[in-house]
């Protein structure tokens, strides 16, 4: 399945998007597919302990509610599928097509964001750029820092420059999905608590964080401006072909690449990853508990920012530049550089 939160007015705070779900072209609406299913289909209603709301409104509570809720979701996208479309978007509130709906963070209010530091290529490229080596405890524990829940975006939403920097910078990364609660999750049984996986990029204002990273602490106002996910949450079930090992080792064979003003500047690979989601979702939850829809970013892959790639390769953004990253089954995310906020 493809996840979506969307709006139909632009103008909508965050907080209030839907959840949908894509059916081809189609968005249908959570809660309004869960109703519609509700009067069709008697096998459905028993699964629904609540007529009136058998789905939640929000992909946040779709996580929380857990494994019933999944299944009642299956049920009635299957039921959704086997009818025309026509008569799918003549129900008021369920189906809208994707040119009619603005999409927003799949999780727009995550509990957390874990950023990691995952792929040794990024990590060597960015180092030797100021002629330093990868430290030895990298090899040792993947290491993360937290990011600003407050200030996310989704697919075609324009991003404000931070008005204080004159280097910003694009990051190209997958983010995986807490989809049920644990702690001291082994690696072994890691992929088990995975809801879905989308595209993030972790935008940075370089010259920021260089100020902050000076005094052993950051990436503070580097990174805290904003964060991209999108365009969708696409469940594990969808990746399966592209899947390479199990357990602690599983990784999916993706090529991903990103493009500024149509420019193709990153070809990577997320099998090339050097730390697994499990082995992250392993150190993560150490000593603490993970709760549904906590966000873990995988770090930039090699060659997945401008920062490595260097000035003589592509200068640093500027407002009204188009960032596109894409990667294989899980989509296209796109954002312009927009004006600093007042």
């Amino acid at each position: 399945m493809k996840l979506v939160t969307y709006v139909l007015d632009p103008s909508t705070p965050r907080e209030e998007g839907r959840a949908g779900v894509l059916l081809n072209d189609l968005v249908l609406d959570l809660a309004a597919l869960g109703r519609w299913a509700a009067q069709r289909e008697t096998a459905f209603a028993r699964l629904s302990p609540d007529r009136e709301t058998p789905l939640p409104a929000t992909l946040l509570a779709l996580l929380q509610q857990g494994a019933a809720a999944w299944e009642r979701l299956r049920v009635a996208l299957a039921l959704a599928a086997q009818e025309e479309p026509r008569r799918l978007q003549e129900q008021a509130g369920l189906a809208f097509s994707l040119e009619q709906v603005r999409l927003r963070p799949p999780i727009p209010n995550p509990p957390t964001i874990r950023d990691f530091f995952a792929f040794e290529a990024h990590v060597r490229n960015a180092r030797a750029r100021s002629g330093l080596e990868v430290p030895a405890q990298w090899y040792q524990i993947p290491v993360f820092y937290f990011s600003n829940t407050s200030a996310l975006y989704g697919h075609d939403e324009a991003i404000p420059y931070p008005r204080l920097s004159q280097a910003l910078d694009y990051e190209l990364e997958i983010a995986a999905v807490i989809g049920r609660a644990g702690q001291d999750i082994p690696a072994e049984q890691a992929s088990d608590y995975i809801a879905g996986y989308m595209i993030m990029n972790d935008w940075s204002a370089r010259d920021l964080q260089l100020q902050e990273m000076a005094v052993q602490l950051g990436p503070a106002k580097g990174k805290d401006f904003a964060t991209s996910f999108g365009p969708w949450l696409v469940t594990p079930d969808e990746l399966q072909p592209y899947r390479r090992g199990s357990g602690a080792d599983e990784r999916f064979d993706l090529p991903m690449r990103a493009r500024v003003n149509g420019l193709l500047l990153t070809e990577a690979n997320f099998q090339e990853i050097y730390y697994t989601f499990p082995q992250m979702i392993e150190r993560a939850s150490q000593h603490v508990r993970l709760r549904p829809g906590d966000i873990l970013g995988s770090g930039t892959c090699g060659g997945g920012c401008l920062l490595e790639l260097g000035q003589e390769r592509h200068r640093w953004l500027n407002v009204g530049d188009v960032v596109e990253l894409e990667v294989r089954g899980l989509g296209l995310l796109r954002n312009t550089i927009g004006a600093s906020h007042a």
